[in-house]
């Protein structure tokens, strides 16, 4: 490898770990940050960056991340009884739990959850149970972002140092 091919995968590595970070943080886009760093890793130095099938691959891992985390976070709301209400209200509140730190992004999707149900005129145990679903949602959510997206940057190392 050369110095320019290691600069090109520190760099790589920076982005792809704020994209990690992303697959925590409602804010931050992820997975998508992470192929945004292979393609750009790849548009730069060509063949000796990710192979054509590594790129499909992680391509696929992305579009599965995303369904996952879109699919855990409805099954989780409405299988403990969220309406559209409590599964908006989960979004608020990750979002306004970001001002809050770790302990805000955690609680957050619930308290919204929870809030959002009880101005809809839901009683407080069923919107508890909204808000518990909604908690869980995203934690699934968010277990498989991170698993997918450790999954990409370890598959593109790997195929990279390979390939150099």
């Amino acid at each position: 490898m050369s110095g320019e091919e290691i600069i090109g995968l520190v760099l790589a590595w920076m982005v792809m770990l704020v994209g990690l970070a992303g697959s925590a943080l409602p804010v931050l886009p992820g997975p998508p940050l992470v192929l945004a760093a292979v393609v750009g890793h790849r548009l730069w130095f060509g063949e000796h960056s990710v192979g054509n099938l590594v790129l499909v691959l992680l391509v696929g891992l992305t579009f599965l991340s995303l369904l996952l985390d879109y699919a855990a976070a409805m099954l989780g709301a409405k299988r403990l009884g969220a309406t559209w209400r409590g599964m908006a209200g989960a979004v608020v509140g990750a979002l306004v739990g970001l001002f809050f730190g770790p302990v805000g992004i955690l609680v957050g999707p619930f308290l919204g959850a929870v809030l959002f149900e009880l101005a809809g005129g839901r009683k407080l145990r069923e919107a508890g149970r909204a808000g518990g679903g909604a908690f869980l949602g995203f934690l699934v959510g968010v277990v498989g972002k991170v698993g997918c997206c450790t999954a990409m940057i370890v598959l593109f190392t790997v195929n990279v140092i390979l390939r150099s």
